[in-house]
């Protein structure tokens, strides 16, 4: 059997890992330094270190991948999600250096990553497509023109990547030209690739999806569909499986759209096309996701498919497993934790889990990268686990979903569970007025039962790029919901204790005559230099720490004794830009600084009129509370 570098982190690569096992094939897990003892480490057959403590330096470094595969022996690569997962060169550099790549081809992922030529792949695939530039824009100005000529709102998206970064919602024209350069600002943070292009943007849009698997011949299968409407910055929090509220011919039109453009370029392995549906029925082709989605779990629920297993089978030449969509049992949801404070606008808040008490019971999944005392390192995502829930009808997952909810304890970070549980319980998930049973959506029956209630969904309304109505009103969510209806009523967590020295320290030693390296936890480094035991020189305090700590205990601004006003970081993370120069006046409110938490951009607030001082330099690494400028 294969021996399978999981060129990943966290909870994905957990989930690889065992899959492996389950399938025979030998795991092999790669670290950054504060992963040296993370759980996918422990659990792999064995564990490759990539020297650094940073993304770029680890597992974005595809050189320092391939010859951790090397050193490994490792037969194939599997991406997992995020980081290189999308990125065809490192795709290419893979098969070129003998190993087998569990994912779709370089050409396939270079067609469909570039969300330009996916538009013109569905077009011709007779999908349906909202107005659009089909070509990366060259500045702010193209998009006014595109506004002029189709009105707002529009939307500015990264031709590259996904996860919800590098895209910028435009209302008014003044907004444009910040838009635009925070939108490739933050595309060429997150995908190395700044391209961006612009579409018209559907006001109060459904989220929804059709995962695909496909052979590498030609042969695609919709495997099933998902509603992932609840999202905050664009980024998702639940999934489900199926869709609700879907009528017959709107189910239809997705599936096979979705395949139709996968078929064009002869799609190998799993993926993701997705598609937006606005109030009035209008849906659009939105984007296609070249590699396995978070949610997946919430499919296998449903479907009874292993699509990680179905990779596995695909990469290696035993083919599909299947030969047409299978059938749906039940309904499936998947709560995302993220250490995120929702109270104070889904802050990221890295830090340490105190305690973890996972739920139990029938229809209950937990698929996470973290045990109790780990660490949620700022370097990377905010998402530490995922809860996954099945039941026979969608009422009753949701109920245990609630359930499961109230019995899963965390304790340190804050999580983003407070706000999933007030989404399960709301009437506009829940669709408690209106016919929820019939328009659940579990099953093609119920689905039917719902259009033929409202009389809803012709072939003619559901032909592409037409209005085709939905089957049942009671669904109320949209993409923008969380931020626009039910943020205001969140309440703010308590934030946890700043997270120490990350990473190792390394030393040359000789061990019987030979010269090796050895890595030490920067925290055991600091205390034993500390305790005057040094350690060549050893590594002092972490930089801004005294600051972490004030902003962890909620410090507010203080005047400093010349009458200035700090400015604090509110996230552990890099300072990306500021937006008003040293020097300037700005008023209270105003947004001076920018930075990049976890994969996410936060812009700092000005807590007072006046004149701003930077204290902080563009590229410089501040931990909560630091102070990042003052206003006198």
């Amino acid at each position: 059997m294969s021996r399978i570098l999981i060129a990943n982190r966290g909870e994905i690569a957990v989930r690889v890992i065992r899959a492996c096992a389950q399938n025979g094939h030998t795991s092999i897990a790669v670290y950054a330094d504060q992963d040296a003892a993370a759980m996918h480490t422990q659990l792999a057959d064995i564990a490759v270190a990539l020297p650094g403590s940073t993304a770029a330096e680890t597992y974005l470094n595809s050189e320092a991948l391939l010859a951790a595969a090397k050193r490994a022996g490792a037969d194939a690569v599997h991406p997992g999600y995020g980081f290189l997962s999308e990125n065809a060169d490192f795709a290419a550099a893979v098969e070129d250096a003998g190993l087998v790549w569990i994912g779709p081809t370089p050409e396939s992922i270079t067609a469909l990553g570039d969300k330009v030529t996916a538009r013109r792949l569905a077009q011709k695939a007779g999908a349906p497509l909202a107005p659009g530039i089909d070509r990366p824009l060259t500045g702010a100005a193209e998009v006014e023109e595109f506004a002029a000529a189709h009105g707002l709102p529009l939307i500015i998206k990264a031709a590259h990547g996904g996860g919800g970064r590098g895209m910028r919602i435009v209302r008014e024209l003044s907004e444009v030209g910040g838009a635009f350069e925070s939108a490739t600002r933050e595309a060429r943070e997150a995908f190395g690739r700044p391209e961006c292009f612009v579409e018209k943007f559907l006001e109060r849009p459904r989220h929804v999806e059709v995962q695909v698997i496909g052979d590498g011949c030609g042969t695609v299968v919709a495997v099933g569909d998902r509603d992932c409407s609840a999202q905050r910055r664009n980024q998702k929090l639940i999934e489900e499986a199926p869709a609700p509220c879907l009528t017959p011919e709107q189910r239809e039109l997705l599936q096979r759209s979705a395949e139709a453009i996968c078929a064009e370029v002869d799609y190998r392995g799993a993926g993701t096309v997705e598609f937006l549906l606005a109030a009035d029925g209008t849906m659009t082709f939105l984007e296609v996701n070249t590699r396995l989605q978070v949610e997946h779990p919430v499919t296998e629920a449903v479907t009874g498919v292993d699509l990680v297993s179905e990779q596995f089978r695909i990469a290696f030449g035993q083919g599909l497993s299947l030969t047409a969509t299978p059938p749906v049992h039940g309904h499936a949801l998947e709560l995302r934790v993220n250490a995120e404070d929702p109270g104070r606008g889904f802050l990221p808040t890295p830090g340490r889990i105190e305690t973890l008490t996972v739920p139990g019971g029938p229809g209950v999944r937990w698929d996470s990268g973290v045990r109790a005392g780990d660490t949620v390192q700022p370097a990377f995502d905010s998402l530490f686990a995922k809860l996954i829930v099945h039941g026979p009808d969608r009422p009753a997952a949701i109920a245990r979903a609630l359930a499961a909810v109230e019995e899963l304890t965390i304790t340190g970070p804050a999580t983003v569970l407070p706000c999933s549980a007030e989404i399960l319980r709301h009437p506009a998930f829940t669709g408690a007025d209106a016919g929820t049973e019939a328009g659940a959506g579990s099953t093609a029956e119920s689905a039917a039962s719902a259009s033929s209630e409202t009389g809803a969904g012709s072939d003619a309304d559901a032909g592409a790029g037409a209005p085709a109505r939905s089957g049942d009103h009671g669904f109320g969510l949209h993409t923008q919901w969380i931020e626009t209806e039910l943020l205001p009523r969140l309440s703010v967590q308590d934030r946890p204790a700043p997270v120490g020295p990350a990473g190792l320290t390394r030393f040359d030693i000789e061990i019987d005559g030979r010269l090796t390296t050895v890595g030490l936890p920067e925290a055991l480094v600091t205390a034993l230099s500390g305790s005057g035991d040094g350690l060549g020189g050893g590594v002092g305090p972490a930089a801004g720490a005294e600051a972490a700590e004030s902003g962890a205990r909620g410090g507010s601004p203080a005047e400093a004794s010349d009458g200035s006003t700090a400015v604090r970081a509110p996230v552990p993370g890099s300072v990306v830009a500021f937006l008003a120069e040293d020097g300037a006046d700005v008023a209270e409110g105003d947004d001076i600084a920018v930075l990049s938490a976890m994969k996410m951009e936060t812009r700092v607030p000005a807590p007072a009129a006046g004149t701003l001082m930077h204290a902080a330099a563009v590229g410089d690494m501040v931990a909560v509370g630091e102070v990042l400028a003052r206003i006198r």
